[in-house]
């Protein structure tokens, strides 16, 4: 069996099959190179059976190899691409072409001769069937015949109108029926599916029916009807919005918000049946005979309310709102009840819900059309295609959006392939919890020095990305102590820290975790990234902080004096602080971005990359704007490191060009097989993100993730009255060979530790560099603004809780 390929349709590769393993096939050396000196791809391969086969591809490629021989290159005549390849025991056909058509022919070991008919366009299929008679198919669904070898192409008129941008294949079956299939197979599009047959009646097909005639209803998977059962119901209603976060697209600031409104609705519901404390969406007071029970029934009916109207017509928005309704039937609810009038419970929670709902909807967020923009952005930079080489900036201090062939969310949600969305862009407009403008018209926080390309530090923060992504490697040998005792205990907005030498709540050391640094590495990626499970950091937060009360022996005390909090209360006091806190930092954070436009690590590597390196004017491609070299991480392939056996051995049609050692991307399988860290051409730098996603849609200054996490580890060090975790120990074990999803991995147990809620903030901060989705600039910059909006929040919502809070 042979078997050929290529790289976003370059550096075509051919392997054969022995009937025990694949191996490489052996290429000619005079194959055409672009200007990127790349190979050309190569798209199809057809053999005759009697030993000889043929391969087609880029830039007029036809090779063959002819009795088991090796693969010489064949004079096509042209440069335009060839598609397909078919023939029978004594010819061949190959078919390609752009806006003209390519049909070239001949004899096996002859020469091949162009017969392309005139008027005819792009032919992307071809099948050779009994004594020659071919049919070839192509753009706008056109069909040619030739009845045999030598015959001339003519038109054929297929009796129907198809509709398609192009008939991709042709097969001649074996009772001589005539298929092509084709659709949208020009453009990302892949629509607009075509099946057409000419022979025999062999009938349609019809896609089964649903058992019941319809569309299945969308059913809540038993596990997540109530996730949490013996906690408060603020805590329950808490995991049903997390349940809908990790099925929704990932978008941080919007469900910041959600989870904000659904805490304020909870609170408000709470609050109502109290004397003192503050309220935020509504004014009224109420009275029950039994206030648990009514404030049980009140929360339910407002978080029900808010929620369903908030995720139902969302992505996995069915399956969301049949969980809420479902979570209600256990209750003993009913979830169709609308009434708001009166004072039973759940009229206050209908009231509240709507209250809410009412207030938030013109909020700036633009829920009404699906958060879309409404600040008039327009890109600056051309997209970037992350399957070519290299990529080109207008004004390189500008995010530049990705092209990506195949588009997947974080949690594996499929999306349209082509061009990122902006998401987020107008957050900055949604009015916040605690946040007060310094004068109006001036950002909330602005956390300067602003990241440009002229930044004197820009080549050594992309330095330091490209360090990090070689680290990833965790068969370097490399192990490092990731305990509290060793890292962590930042001063804020830096990495200085070396350490908390002793648990102040067991006063004994921490232990050392001797971990390999490329394993460390990986899971602090993928850990951080949304969430173990895609909840989005600001959903993240709420599992930690639901841990943390969960911790045994914890006291639910505020402040960590005082009386100890039922569990209803101290959720809903939490939720408000926490949630008020990751909203306000979704607000400030994403306004930072859309000031500023600040520009992501794969751009910068790749444009770099493209002018050259500054460190030595002697040396080719010098740019003072290049990368900088830097022994054993970024080099210049030269023939001696190119040459056989050396280091960039595989690299060597790309002399004088710019190699960092880095991640090679994901593999073909990733389950069973690691991705690695190889030396690379810096133009082709990917971060270490899956293939569908890569880099998050929006703008990098400041990062989110910093400014998330240090709002909420501020308010959890206020709440609990310590910055550290209950027992002095934060922990999350990523077990051996399951736990990583970009590869296979880690290669040993990896125990991410934290002393204090600061190291963990600081790690999700730092994993993002990691990750090469930010550079260093964003995440100091980000720490620093969520310091300041957590300690805000919780100041402002401790007023909600002793009734001081003017709304």
């Amino acid at each position: 069996a042979w078997a050929v390929g290529s790289v976003a349709g370059r550096n075509g590769f051919v392997w054969r099959w022995d009937g025990t393993a694949w191996t490489a096939v052996a290429l000619p050396a005079d194959l055409p190179l672009d200007g990127n000196h790349d190979l050309p791809g190569f798209f199809k391969v057809w053999g005759d059976g009697a030993g000889h086969v043929y391969v087609v591809g880029a830039r007029g490629t036809v090779m063959r190899s002819t009795g088991g021989g090796p693969l010489t290159r064949l004079d096509s005549g042209t440069t335009e691409t060839l598609f397909t390849v078919h023939g029978d025991a004594s010819s061949v056909v190959v078919v390609g072409g752009s806006n003209n058509a390519v049909i070239l022919e001949g004899k096996h070991d002859g020469a091949l001769a162009s017969v392309a008919p005139a008027g005819a366009s792009l032919l992307q299929g071809v099948s050779v069937g009994q004594g020659g008679h071919a049919f070839a198919s192509g753009a706008s669904g056109a069909v040619w015949e030739r009845t045999s070898p030598g015959a001339g192409w003519s038109r054929v008129s297929l009796g129907v109108t198809v509709s398609v941008e192009s008939l991709h294949a042709t097969w001649i079956d074996p009772d001589g029926g005539v298929w092509a299939v084709g659709g949208g197979v020009l453009s990302p599009a892949l629509d607009n599916g075509a099946v057409i047959h000419r022979g025999a009646d062999v009938g349609s097909y019809q896609p089964p029916a649903p058992p019941d005639g319809g569309t299945p209803a969308a059913i809540c998977p038993d596990k997540k009807i109530d996730p949490a059962p013996n906690a408060s119901i603020a805590r329950r209603w808490d995991e049903q919005i997390l349940g809908a976060i990790r099925i929704d697209i990932p978008r941080p600031p919007v469900h910041a918000r959600n989870l904000f409104h659904l805490s304020a609705v909870m609170w408000d519901a709470w609050a109502t049946y109290d004397k003192v404390a503050s309220l935020y969406f509504i004014k009224e007071r109420n009275t029950a005979v039994d206030v648990a029970a009514a404030r049980k029934e009140a929360i339910s009916y407002a978080a029900y309310r808010l929620l369903l109207h908030r995720y139902q017509s969302q992505i996995g928005g069915a399956v969301s709102a049949a969980c809420f309704r479902a979570f209600m039937l256990k209750l003993a609810l009913d979830p169709d009840d609308a009434t708001a009038t009166g004072d039973t419970p759940r009229a206050v929670g209908n009231r509240i819900a709507a209250a809410a709902i009412a207030a938030t909807q013109e909020d700036g967020a633009n829920e009404t059309n699906n958060y879309a923009d409404t600040t008039g952005w327009t890109p600056v930079n051309p997209p970037l295609v992350i399957d070519d080489v290299g990529t080109v900036l207008k004004d390189p201090s500008v995010w530049q959006q990705l092209n990506l062939a195949q588009a997947e969310t974080q949690n594996g949600i499929v999306t349209m392939a082509g061009v990122q969305k902006y998401i987020g862009s107008n957050a900055g407009l949604v009015p916040p919890f605690g946040l007060v403008r310094p004068a109006p018209g001036q950002a909330y926080f602005d956390p300067l020095p602003r990241p440009t390309f002229d930044s004197p530090e820009m080549q050594q923060w992309v330095v330091d990305v490209i360090q990090k992504t070689a680290a990833l490697d965790a068969a370097d040998g490399v192990l490092i102590d990731t305990s509290p005792g060793a890292y962590g205990n930042n001063p804020l907005g830096t990495n200085d820290g070396t350490g908390t030498p002793t648990n102040p709540v067991t006063g004994q050391k921490y232990a050392a975790q001797s971990v390999p640094r490329g394993d460390f590495a990986r899971v602090l990626a993928e850990f951080w990234a949304d969430g173990p499970n895609s909840e989005t950091p600001p959903g993240h937060w709420n599992v930690l902080a639901n841990t943390v009360a969960d911790a045994p022996g914890f006291t639910r005390q505020l402040g960590g004096a005082g009386p100890s909090l039922d569990p209803l209360e101290w959720d809903v006091k939490v939720y408000l602080a926490l949630n008020g806190a990751v909203h306000d930092a979704g607000i400030a954070s994403w306004e930072i971005k859309r000031k500023y436009l600040a520009i992501r690590p794969i751009s910068l590597v790749r444009y770099m990359a493209g002018l050259g390196q500054s460190s030595d004017k002697t040396l080719p491609h010098y740019d003072p704007h290049g990368l900088p070299l830097v022994t054993g991480v970024i080099e210049l392939v030269t023939a001696a490191s190119s040459a056989a056996g050396q280091r960039h051995a595989h690299l060597a049609r790309y002399v004088d060009e710019v190699a960092a050692r880095s991640w090679r991307g994901e593999p073909g399988n990733r389950a069973t097989e690691i991705g690695g860290v190889a030396w690379i051409r810096a133009r082709e730098w990917l971060p270490y993100q899956r293939r569908t996603f890569v880099t998050p849609a929006f703008p990098g200054f400041t990062s989110g993730h910093s400014t998330f996490s240090r709002a909420a580890a501020e308010v959890l060090a206020d709440l609990t009255g310590s910055p550290y975790f209950p027992g002095g120990l934060g922990e999350f074990v990523a077990k051996a060979g399951t736990y990583l999803t970009f590869e296979k991995g880690p290669s040993a147990d990896v125990h991410l530790q934290w002393a204090t809620y600061y190291d963990a903030a600081d790690q999700a901060g730092q994993s993002r560099i990691y990750g090469g989705i930010h550079i260093q600039p964003d995440d100091f910059g980000g720490r620093r603004t969520g310091s300041a909006i957590g300690i805000a929040a919780a100041r402002l919502a401790r007023k909600f809780y002793d009734g001081t809070a003017l709304r």
